[in-house]
């Protein structure tokens, strides 16, 4: 399978948020080996990839900027730190086809299920969900 994600595209990574606006260094996301598509928003897109590595499989929010609104995601993820909500382990900008278009690039721990997925087989089995998952979530 073939994604078109960075290959044609400069890609910048952030360094800083004392800075205004985007930080850039060329060659972050090649680092990074997609694989498909996982995931489809209002804001982006979540692609399943191959950390540079290659040991792990981690997911990459792509998100578009938009000047109109404040992105306060990135700002957020960078404090949360919770067992139950996946990590931020990298960031970094890139561009799309047009000049002006610029997508924040979240690298995030890539968890496979989802509580909905889970919660669905367990009420088609007709079973209870086991107390171990619940306190987990």
């Amino acid at each position: 399978m073939q994604l078109r994600f960075w290959s044609d595209q400069q890609v910048h990574v952030r360094r800083g948020m004392q800075q205004q606006g985007p930080v850039f260094d060329d060659a972050a996301a090649s680092n990074y080996k997609p694989e498909r598509v996982i995931g489809n928003g209002s804001f982006g897109v979540v692609y399943l990839a191959r950390a540079p590595d290659g040991s792990e499989m981690v997911a990459i929010k792509k998100v578009l900027q938009d000047k109109r609104f404040k992105n306060r995601e990135l700002q957020i993820m960078k404090q949360l730190n919770h067992p139950n909500v996946v990590s931020l382990r990298h960031c970094f900008y890139s561009r799309g086809d047009k000049a002006e278009e610029v997508y924040l690039n979240l690298v995030l721990d890539y968890v496979p299920e989802t509580v909905y997925r889970m919660i669905r087989h367990h009420a088609k089995m007709k079973q209870t969900m086991p107390m171990i998952y619940i306190k987990a979530m």
